[in-house]
């Protein structure tokens, strides 16, 4: 092979959409590119050993938050034993702020932003020249009917045992600086017929489970309906052979057209992830961020009461700005809507963001290492974000498992956010850890906590993540949190 495009994905389960797009725009250029996937964690002279048996030329890695330590190390050992191969980078990670980083030191090239045509006019100058003179280069930005789609490049490994990432459109119009799509200009949809031909391909392959990694599913409400309409079909043809699809969307546009549609699904079929990050309004006008709060929260609270969607809902804790009670009082908030899921993140500085221009006025301190976490601001010294960091932890497996839905009323009582975070600091006083808790462990220790409350549980107290007996469902390609939270 002349040509391997590689990754690091943070897990086997993960299969990059963004190789699949390399290749499938590779022109002729594809007979001879190949996909090289490995996970975090891996041995870093195994990869370089398997990359190196595929005699490339020219090897491109895809750089995120989550991989940039490990493949600098791959890097760094390609460059040692293998000089001659040509290092091409690209990703977020290295688009923005590149001059300072080791990995872009060490590379022979650089691509900032969209790749699928910089990529492959790099590879023809490398392989056939005139040499590239330049090391970084602009991604060239197509119009998205130009790209070819990459799905059918999807294998039937992938189908059967990896989540597949599709987007109905690419970029984001809002501005919210914490985010790299603060830098979009705005949304672009792809071409919504020749998109479901291709999810139509997929279902026919096998596929069930669709992770939509649209910022904005529901920014056109037109389309959104047509690829619900999509999935709706299909489970109406094969009712017992579920689908499962993911989408994020704007939290406060939820037209009556929409929730129609949304309320048709069936239990276990559809999952929302909801940004709602902060309800404080001055925080949210000071990172640019338009939401209101009045519409957003009756959306969720309608899509708990009146649909069957698994909700997952976002807030981040270190917003410039944001004291602990704001924070605390957001979380009650949201704890009173009733998601499924509060996925309680810790602010990161990814490279490129606006928010950077918070950091004098509001004291932020950023770690130096990936991923960037906030460690303090003017409102929340280290020690209280360290606090916030283990109630993160804890949260996760307590509440957003469904292992333990019977236990989180009285764990929660009418105080949410003051109650868990007893219970985190008190968890982390007997354990000295907020990892490899064993699930018996963890239920022994909250079942201790109770006690020494006075409060008790009637019921199982770690919970069920099947249906219960004298109950069946058809079998379901639901995520195993997602199956747990509808078993109660």
């Amino acid at each position: 092979m002349s040509i391997v495009l590689s990754t690091l994905n943070a897990r086997y389960s993960h299969a990059s959409l963004g190789l699949r797009y390399l290749l499938a725009n590779m022109a002729e250029l594809r007979a001879q590119t190949r996909i090289a996937e490995f996970v975090i964690g891996a041995r870093t002279s195994t990869i370089v050993e398997q990359l190196l048996a595929l005699q490339p030329r020219i090897i491109g890695f895809g750089v995120y938050i989550w991989n940039v330590e490990e493949t600098t190390r791959v890097v760094a050992l390609l460059k040692r034993l293998a000089p001659d191969i040509k290092i091409i980078l690209g990703g977020p990670e290295v688009s923005y702020e590149s001059a300072e980083q080791a990995i872009v030191q060490m590379a022979d090239y650089l691509i900032t932003g969209w790749g699928e045509v910089s990529l492959p006019q790099l590879c023809r100058q490398i392989l056939h020249g005139p040499r590239p003179l330049m090391k970084i280069h602009a991604g060239i930005q197509p119009p998205l009917r130009d790209l070819v789609l990459p799905y059918s490049l999807y294998s039937d490994m992938d189908i059967a045992q990896r989540t597949l990432y599709v987007e109905a459109s690419r970029g984001c119009p809002f501005k919210c600086e914490f985010c790299l799509s603060a830098l979009d200009k705005t949304a672009w949809p792809f071409e919504l017929d020749a998109f479901l031909a291709e999810m139509d391909g997929l279902y026919a392959r096998g596929a069930r489970v669709f992770k939509f990694v649209d910022r904005t599913f529901n920014l056109n409400i037109k389309t959104s309906l047509k690829i619900m309409q999509f999935f709706l079909d299909k489970i109406a043809l094969r009712p017992d052979d579920p689908v499962f699809a993911h989408f994020e969307l704007v939290p406060d546009h939820l037209p009556e057209a929409l929730k129609d549609t949304i309320a048709r699904f069936p239990p276990g079929a559809l999952q929302f992830e909801i940004g709602i990050q902060t309800f404080n309004p001055d925080v949210q006008a000071l990172v640019s961020r338009k939401q209101d709060n009045a519409k957003a929260a009756a959306n969720i609270h309608w899509l708990r009461h009146h649909s069957h969607a698994h909700l997952h809902v976002d807030l981040i804790a270190g917003l410039p700005g944001e004291d602990m009670a704001s924070f605390a009082r957001g979380f009650d908030q949201l704890v009173a809507l009733g998601p499924h899921e509060i996925q309680f993140g810790i602010l990161k500085r990814l490279r490129g963001t606006p928010i950077i221009r918070h950091t004098e006025p509001y004291g932020l301190l950023f770690d130096p290492y990936p991923p960037y976490s906030i460690l303090a601001t003017d409102r929340i010294d280290f020690a209280t974000m360290q606090r916030l960091v283990r109630f993160a932890r804890y949260w996760d497996l307590v509440a957003n498992s469904g292992r333990f839905a019977p236990l989180l009323p009285t764990l929660l009582g009418d105080a949410p956010f003051d109650q868990f975070m007893a219970l985190s600091d008190w968890l982390y006083a007997r354990t000295d850890a907020t990892h490899r808790i064993a699930l018996d462990r963890l239920a022994r220790l909250l079942a201790d906590w109770l006690e020494t409350r006075g409060l008790t549980v009637a019921g199982d107290a770690a919970g069920k993540s099947a249906a219960p007996k004298g109950t069946s469902r058809p079998a379901s390609p639901l995520p195993p949190r997602q199956a747990a939270h509808l078993a109660h």
